[in-house]
């Protein structure tokens, strides 16, 4: 996706409260800007580094700018936006750069499904006439947390993480594809892990949800202030 206009930049004074960031403008001014991550984001807060924003002219809003992208003291970039990655799974899906999500004539996002009342980020469906696919059930997760050179998710405990599992082993069982999408927000990264270190069960649900049939991808962000695109793949170690 190209960012018009192009993100502005900052640096880094605290993030609080979770959803508020305090940032210093290139002229010295200090501003609050909002903060659309709902995550620990360990390992994404470098203070004094710099960061981007995007600004809203929406008269309703309380803080008209959003945090978009961080660097890293290595000088890595960081999406801190996560409600980027189900635009940029869309994107690159269209686009045919997830090769195994190629062949569907159907996309719709936020569809009600599953047993446990979701809603999957990306539902494909084969509208041709002789010998459909089987409906794609896609889950989008944002991969930003970066520890020794390896890749992690999640970075908390993640409750609604481990439903979304259990939502996709489900859908395989009936006889659908589920799939679960890492999109890799960090320059840093180029292999994904599940975090066992830090949501224990979550990591026995992802080996259980790939022994059922569950497929497992991961993809990079290639960032700047001007675009976002999901370019390659890259492994998930299990």
């Amino acid at each position: 996706m190209e960012f018009s206009p192009s993100f502005q930049q900052g640096k880094l004074i605290k993030r609080y409260k979770r959803f508020l960031t305090d940032i210093e403008l290139e002229d010295g001014s200090l501003v609050t800007i909002h903060c659309p991550n709902t995550g620990s984001m360990k390992n994404c807060l470098f203070e004094g580094e710099r960061v981007w924003f995007s600004t809203s002219d929406n008269p309703k809003r309380k803080y008209s700018r959003t945090w978009e992208l961080a660097e890293s003291d290595q000088g890595h970039l960081i999406g801190i936006n996560t409600g980027r990655a189900n635009q940029l799974a869309e994107d690159a899906i269209k686009s045919g750069v997830i090769t195994e999500l190629q062949g569907y004539g159907y996309l719709k996002r936020e569809v009600k499904y599953g047993s446990e009342n979701s809603r999957i980020d990306i539902l494909l469906r084969d509208e041709s006439s002789v010998s459909p696919k089987p409906d794609c059930y896609v889950e989008v997760k944002s991969c930003t947390l970066l520890e020794e050179g390896q890749g992690y998710f999640p970075d908390s405990v993640t409750t609604r993480g481990q439903k979304h599992l259990r939502e996709l082993m489900e859908m395989v069982a009936l006889g659908h594809r589920g799939v679960l999408l890492f999109v890799v927000q960090h320059t840093g990264i180029d292999s994904v892990q599940a975090a066992a270190h830090i949501d224990p069960e979550y990591a026995q649900l992802l080996i259980k949800a790939h022994q059922s049939g569950v497929e497992i991808f991961a993809y990079c962000a290639e960032m700047s202030p001007n675009h976002s695109f999901l370019i390659k793949s890259c492994p998930v170690k299990l």
